[in-house]
């Protein structure tokens, strides 16, 4: 039942709703992607609503969050769930047949290639910074409109390696400059973030990292020079052992939007890779430990999507 509920969870279309009015103190959202589904309460520090931004550029946004990094004026609690990484963990271990079946190669799962790059199911976050809002095009939009920069704590209890859930209470601290765009001819979002985590399982290195996310999707731009440019994203995370300074894993994904005709619609297509060094992990959790790998590793990534 739960793989069932996951995976109705997956077709769900990327989305945002709010419950209440923006004007409101204190708000409630939830955002609905394959990938990254969250619950969240936005309340505001200050007694007053989310101010709103008005803003003519992206480099006008960036500079606005980055000045007001330090202001405290939203309190927002968030619960969230990675579905589609989640399912790969259930059909690992409730349809292993299925599973053998993905596997293409030694080294290539289908099933893996489809969920990588997401290393817990869900988690419970904190965040404590300032909130702006931008124009949007409709109300069903107002919970993608908004700019966030501040400090960011998440904790959970489970780890994912290889489609397989570990038990570990980890903890995450982090500075963060995330924001999301949507306007009648295109939709924007960014994430620029660094930080630290910690695990309770001694087998999982303790890390801090850097990461950059940006996609473009512009639903008028169908052809010329401007294709590749604007109908695209990228996203890349480094994670360095905090005990040796050293490369433990970094992820690269690089995804390329197809707008669809007369519709507010784009599929998108990512392709990147995650790798994975040999001091990540130790114990019964490194992979000479499973009788695997001996060497780092390296695992291509496939993320299909609908973006509206």
């Amino acid at each position: 039942m739960r793989f069932i509920l996951a995976a109705a969870l997956a077709l769900l279309p990327v989305q945002a709703f709010t419950e209440d009015a923006p004007e409101k103190k204190t708000t409630y959202e939830l955002e609905l992607d394959p990938y990254y589904s969250a619950y969240g309460m936005y309340n505001s520090l200050t007694g007053k609503p989310i101010p709103h931004l008005k803003v003519e550029s992206e480099a006008e946004i960036y500079k606005e969050l980055i000045k007001n990094f330090y202001l405290p004026r939203t309190l927002i609690i968030e619960a969230s769930l990675n579905p589609l990484p989640y399912a790969g963990t259930l059909i690992k271990k409730h349809q292993p047949d299925f599973y053998k079946e993905m596997q293409l190669s030694s080294n290539l799962n289908l099933v893996q290639t489809i969920t990588a790059g997401f290393e817990e199911p869900w988690a419970m976050s904190l965040f404590l910074g300032n909130v702006v809002s931008f124009d949007t095009i409709n109300k069903p939009f107002q919970g993608k409109r908004n700019g966030y920069s501040g400090l960011l704590l998440s904790f959970g209890n489970y780890h994912i390696k290889d489609n397989t859930l570990v038990r570990d209470n980890w903890l995450e601290a982090e500075g963060k400059l995330k924001g999301e765009q949507i306007l009648a001819d295109r939709s924007l979002r960014w994430s620029f973030r660094g930080g630290a985590k910690f695990h309770e399982n001694r087998f999982i290195a303790d890390s801090f990292y850097v990461g950059f996310r940006r996609s473009r999707t512009d639903f008028k731009e169908s052809g010329g020079s401007n294709f590749w440019l604007h109908n695209s994203g990228f996203e890349y995370v480094a994670d360095f052992s905090q005990r040796k300074f050293k490369p433990i894993s970094s992820s690269l994904v690089v995804d390329k939007k197809f707008p669809m005709k007369n519709s507010r619609m784009a599929f998108t297509l990512g392709l990147g890779f995650v790798w994975t060094a040999n001091d990540k992990y130790s114990g019964p959790l490194s992979d000479s430990a499973a009788g695997t790998r001996t060497t780092n590793s390296f695992q291509f990534v496939l993320r299909p999507n609908l973006e509206f």
